[in-house]
């Protein structure tokens, strides 16, 4: 039976500092640190042999791929639906802010984190409804090895997909700036090879 090769990243560093915040649909850049670990994501995957590169329409995610397609000659795919969750009007807004004006709103949004919609948001619910048709579609073209840039929030709709797990669960996984996931599809199954795969010190072989 064919397999399918799918490796699903998370666009590099966008220089935020430590102060959580809410950064869904807002089109920030890499940070020079993220550029970094784009180059790095690079390296680790210059051999593969991917058939085309796809992300999300917004610069961090575009960014980070263009850096990684640099090394095949592929040009990404941006695709709208892949964006990050919409924050609505809690975009930008210091998690201590929300906490502080809204204690009810951010208790809620905690204890139902799959059902909650922010004020003019989505919640993960809506998010997966988005993502997982478009993802669906990827995985099912005639591409044995592709590749997703995506964000945080949008790769965690995915992998709790993959799994069969409840969105209620999504932060469990964690996904870090740069990192790497693989996932293999046989037939109509996924299996994850790896999760939040990072690189620390230098460039380890790819996983196939």
């Amino acid at each position: 039976m064919n397999k399918k090769y799918i490796y699903l990243v998370r666009h590099g560093d966008i220089g935020l500092g430590t102060d959580k915040r809410y950064i869904g649909q807002s089109d920030l850049s890499l940070s020079a640190h993220g550029r970094n670990q784009a180059a790095v994501l690079k390296d680790l995957l210059c051999q593969v042999p991917l058939d085309n590169i796809y992300c999300s329409d917004l610069k961090r995610s575009q960014q980070t791929a263009d850096i990684i397609a640099s090394a095949h000659k592929i040009i990404p795919i941006a695709r709208r639906e892949l964006r990050e969750l919409n924050m609505g009007e809690w975009e930008d807004k210091l998690f201590s802010e929300i906490r502080a004006k809204y204690p009810q709103a951010f208790k809620e949004r905690g204890e139902n984190i799959a059902n909650y919609c922010p004020p003019k948001g989505e919640s993960f619910s809506d998010c997966f409804k988005r993502v997982i048709p478009v993802f669906e579609s990827l995985a099912q073209l005639n591409e044995a090895t592709i590749l997703i840039v995506g964000h945080a929030g949008i790769n965690r709709v995915i992998l709790c997909r993959i799994l069969g797990m409840s969105l209620d669960n999504i932060f469990r996984l964690e996904q870090s700036y740069g990192c790497l996931n693989s996932i293999c599809k046989v037939g109509s199954e996924y299996q994850l090879k790896y999760l939040n795969h990072t690189v620390l010190n230098g460039t380890p072989q790819i996983i196939m």
